[in-house]
């Protein structure tokens, strides 16, 4: 499935190396102002071109295609319709590609997305065409996800949501010299890194979230999962927890309004918001297209072999995440924001 959320609900539609990649998003309240330059700040966030990042660069200009209307005084706000934004692709370089349909990327969704979509009996049609530069599975599909997170934030307003970079290869960003140092050595060595984004959301009222199954953590870490190359996640103390004592992990309640001495849950208890920061952090798997030499399966000649990955990819692709894992937060607390007003709106 390409779509997610239940009253904010969002579609993703195109591929990495099609004509355009693109998302519709639905319940987006009539009458908010939204303007392409609005998505300028985020999109600039995510796009590459840093050391570290894919040399393939992208103009990365949102495309408003339904959705809004314009007032006489030239002012963009939205139409209550379905709201379709798309992005062309102009670098595209498929033919970088044609080498995975036999020998899979390790680590990559080459063999499964055969699996899943051609199997061995549409082999011919998989030729012809087939999935390239990742498809649906590339880290190219965050963009309009990125777009959605825009629309979302104006919704949640004043809840705000800030994700940042903590780790790189095991080293925090506190120390950037040696981060750069890490980056070039890895670059040299044709290999790849993962990396650590804590997201902390502030203004987050008591209350989100249902127990069990629509608990605001199994909503958030369905969404953040979506997000290719993503490994783990953990709110507030997370597995630190495991090894601290009750009395330690436990978080008084200092106040009237449910604000806790140190945070440890993460803002959230039995699966609602608590009033608190909301805080979590996501681990980054390193990019699977490197460079480096590896020994891995051939499909068509049934032997081991050895494959090098050339193309355009990240050295760390979480150097480009922190905007993304924002707008999949910001996804879910709008609809959560929409389903509590639906919800009021009939028990008046």
């Amino acid at each position: 499935m390409n779509s997610f959320g239940e009253k904010f609900r969002i579609t993703i539609f195109g591929a990495s190396h099609a004509p355009v990649t693109g998302i519709t998003i639905e319940g987006v309240p009539v009458g908010l102002p939204l303007d392409p330059n609005d998505f300028t700040e985020d999109i600039l966030r995510r796009k590459s071109g840093r050391k570290g990042t894919t040399p393939r660069i992208e103009e990365d200009i949102p495309i408003i295609e339904s959705g809004v209307r314009k007032r006489e005084d030239g002012v963009m706000l939205t139409s209550g319709e379905p709201l379709t934004i798309k992005f062309e692709n102009k670098n595209i370089r498929p033919q970088d590609y044609s080498l995975f349909k036999n020998i899979p990327r390790p680590g990559h969704a080459d063999f499964t997305a055969f699996v899943k979509y051609y199997s061995r009996t549409r082999r011919e049609e998989f030729d012809k065409g087939g999935t390239t530069g990742g498809g649906m599975f590339s880290g190219r599909m965050t963009l309009p996800l990125v777009a959605a997170g825009v629309v979302a934030k104006k919704i949640i307003s004043p809840i705000e949501i800030r994700a940042k970079l903590v780790e790189v290869g095991g080293i925090s960003t506190l120390e950037t010299e040696a981060v750069e140092a890490l980056l070039e050595k890895t670059i040299e060595e044709g290999d790849s890194l993962g990396g650590i984004i804590e997201c902390i959301c502030t203004n987050v009222p008591a209350g989100l979230g249902e127990p069990f199954f629509n608990s605001l953590e199994s909503l958030i870490s369905h969404a953040i999962f979506s997000i290719p190359g993503i490994r783990g996640i953990e709110f507030g103390d997370g597995f630190s927890a495991s090894r601290m004592k009750g009395s330690r992990h436990n978080d008084p309640f200092i106040d009237r309004y449910g604000h806790t001495a140190r945070n440890g849950a993460g803002g959230i208890n039995g699966g609602i918001s608590n009033g608190n920061p909301l805080v979590f952090r996501v681990a980054v798997k390193p990019t699977s297209s490197i460079s480096k030499t590896q020994t891995t399966y051939d499909f068509a000649e049934n032997v081991m072999t050895d494959i090098s990955v050339s193309g355009r990819h990240d050295v760390c692709f979480a150097l480009r995440v922190p905007p993304i894992v924002e707008a999949m937060t910001a996804c879910v607390l709008a609809d959560m924001h929409i389903i509590d007003l639906h919800r009021q709106t009939i028990s008046l």
